[in-house]
């Protein structure tokens, strides 16, 4: 047995073999890892640009509209906020009465889209049947793709004249007889105004606020929703108790983009505000807003005081958006630090 076994041949080992295929494979793994190191360089830096890119876009526009509006600023003084004379041909101007119309108009916008959206978006996630709620859906949607001027135009030709001869007259009878309140809802009514105005922003922002709340309304576990109808909730329950503690963050959100939207539309809002330069208490009556301003005055202004003064305007505007944005984030926060204590 022995015999045998020292006749069966031992394949040679080369001591190369190992040693030269060992520095081949660390060559072509390093090169690998050299371009993956070079690839998450240059995405790195490459999606850092786009990011500080918004930031240098968004300082650019800051320092332009202060450069441009600081002659009016340093002529009127803090006065300009508070004024109400806007007087091209006498070179006076003063900002309160676009911005009282701004936050009136949104204000009214806001107040009629909220409860809206929220049945909408309540419709299409818990009531709806499932073969209208793609349709539906679709239908909200293509609503916030209208462009602003034809929302514009049809306040202008369909909708004022609706407003003066039915909406206005009712409210006037009704509300109008009111002690407080009554003084909004008097005067001529015309359908050109600033409630007028707040009623097509309304429609203009459902879209953006529904489309939102439904998403974050589907986002909502299936079985929190099954489990409380099995412990016989009812549907206005489950809303209440299950889909809007869990959703109540992106809520706020869609509301606070539907207000900055309306805080900043142009074109719609001057077609049916009336753009008059004057103050009133009553709903009815023309006024302006800081976008309409812009709009109808901006290609006119040929005096570097109004062209200040229009600047100063736009600055005002980006001030309360981004005082706008700003709540609703620290709003947020607010809430997630009280969800997280809970």
């Amino acid at each position: 047995m022995s015999a045998n076994i020292s006749t069966i041949p031992i394949p040679a080992v080369d001591a190369t073999s190992k040693t030269d295929t060992a520095p081949l494979v660390d060559h072509a793994l390093l090169a690998t890892m050299r371009a993956q190191r070079l690839q998450d360089f240059i995405f790195h830096k490459l999606t850092l640009a786009f990011a500080l890119s918004v930031l240098l876009v968004l300082v650019g526009i800051i320092v332009s509209l202060i450069i441009g509006a600081w002659p009016a600023l340093s002529h009127f003084g803090p006065a300009f906020f508070v004024t109400a004379n806007w007087d091209p041909v006498g070179e006076e101007y003063g900002a309160l009465i676009a911005i009282v119309g701004t936050l009136v108009t949104s204000g009214i916008a806001l107040l009629i889209a909220f409860p809206v959206s929220f049945g909408i978006a309540l419709f299409l996630t818990e009531i709806c049947p499932a073969w209208l709620r793609r349709p539906m859906g679709t239908a909200v949607e293509l609503l916030a793709g209208v462009p602003s001027i034809i929302y514009g135009m049809w306040g202008l030709f369909v909708f004022a004249p609706f407003c003066a001869e039915y909406v206005e007259p009712l409210l006037q009878h009704s509300l109008g007889e009111l002690p407080v309140i009554g003084k909004l809802f008097g005067g001529p009514m015309n359908g050109i105004g600033v409630l007028t105005a707040g009623f097509v922003l309304a429609i203009m922002i459902i879209p953006f606020i529904a489309s939102v709340m439904r998403d974050v309304f589907e986002v909502v576990p299936a079985v929190l929703k099954e489990s409380a109808y099995a412990l016989g909730c009812t549907k206005w329950e489950v809303v209440r108790k299950v889909v809007l503690p869990y959703t109540k963050i992106g809520v706020v959100g869609g509301v606070m983009l539907g207000l900055g939207r309306a805080l900043g539309e142009t074109m719609a809002v001057t077609f049916v505000i009336g753009n008059a330069n004057q103050l009133s208490w009553s709903l009815f009556a023309p006024g302006n807003s800081i976008a309409s301003t812009l709009a109808n005055e901006f290609g006119e202004a040929d005096t570097v005081l109004h062209m200040s003064s229009l600047l100063a305007l736009g600055l005002i505007l980006f001030i309360l958006t981004f005082i706008v944005l700003s709540a609703a984030k620290l709003m947020l926060v607010a809430m997630a630090r009280r969800e997280g204590a809970k």
